[in-house]
């Protein structure tokens, strides 16, 4: 069935984009060993998703198509990609930065909190009913999520736990919730590419003001005068800025904000797994139970999915890319 083959590519969708998105902790670390980080690491790889995401429009002659659903939207609508555009920006600048502040995997632990705003908010909204597959569901991968991560705490690793590092793991899982929540169905008339490339656009503009504003303003050019960062930059601009948040905006409008919450919790296991690999992290047993209760969490979420509650069925649900 039709339905059952979009339930299946958009859990596909949010699976890639979680792994995708897992690498950004060890490039952000690189990237600022490398001269950019913070704000002005968000600046750039916005900078060069909106690159990649403006040639893929264009590459697919829909560039007409995406600027008459983004001036037919109504004023709802626009709220609600605005609200999507700031939330980027505030997600974005404040885990980049609690990347450098504390252990990446204390920064993912926290920001990974956010699904079970997402389950709270859905509920809340009338969106999804509180049924007891979900609530397994979303306890399985918590339980797996704080194994992964806590096994994977080293704070021998030279990056020093503060409490502002801590307040901006918190501040971005906030903006996640907001993100999804508006996402969902606030602007599905506008294809999905094209509403990532504004979202991107937002973020080049508000992290370069807040680069500038903390006094990252040499980092924000240091890529313009020295080649060492770039590989980082371009892995974390067209991979994880581009075709991530192009996959995780597909996922969210094909199967929800809660389903798509939970399968994201695939993102933490593979920053962990980079960590160890790229920056001698340790990952013992604990961390690999803990990823199998993620991926059991996932696999109790779609098991007990209900068709009916689908968001493609939502009125005014426009075509997802």
């Amino acid at each position: 069935m039709a339905r059952d083959r979009d339930q299946v590519l958009g859990a596909a969708a949010a699976v890639a984009a979680a792994s995708l998105f897992g690498m950004l902790g060890p490039l952000a670390r690189f990237g600022a060993d490398a001269g950019v980080g913070g704000a002005a690491f968000t600046a750039w790889r916005a900078i060069l998703g909106v690159a990649f995401l403006a040639i893929l429009i264009g590459v697919r002659g829909r560039g007409a198509t995406s600027v008459g659903a983004l001036r037919a939207l109504p004023r709802g609508g626009r709220l609600a990609l605005a609200i999507a555009a700031v939330m980027g920006i505030a997600l974005n600048v404040s885990i980049f930065t609690a990347f450098g502040l504390v252990p990446i995997a204390l920064a993912l632990m926290l920001f990974y909190t956010y699904p079970a705003g997402v389950a709270v908010v859905d509920v809340a909204l009338g969106r999804e009913r509180a049924t007891a597959s979900r609530i397994l569901a979303l306890g399985l991968s918590l339980t797996g999520v704080v194994l992964v991560l806590v096994g994977g705490m080293d704070t021998s690793a030279g990056v020093p736990i503060s409490l502002l590092g801590v307040a901006l793991g918190l501040a971005a899982a906030a903006s996640q919730v907001v993100f999804v929540s508006v996402s969902r169905s606030g602007y599905t008339s506008v294809p999905a590419d094209a509403a990532t490339l504004v979202i991107l656009g937002a973020s080049v503009v508000g992290a370069s003001v807040i680069a500038v504003l903390v006094g990252q303003g040499p980092a924000l050019v240091a890529p313009l005068t020295s080649p060492e960062a770039w590989p980082y930059l371009l892995l974390a601009g067209v991979a994880a800025a581009g075709i991530s948040s192009l996959l995780f905006l597909t996922a969210i409008r094909t199967i929800g904000g809660t389903r798509t919450g939970i399968l994201m919790l695939w993102e933490p296991v593979v920053g962990v797994l980079l960590a160890a690999l790229l920056l001698g992290e340790p990952l013992g047993p604990v961390q690999l139970l803990g990823g199998l209760l993620v991926l059991a969490g996932a696999l109790v979420l779609q098991l007990g999915a209900e068709p009916d509650l689908s968001p493609l069925t939502e009125p005014g649900a426009g075509p997802v890319v």
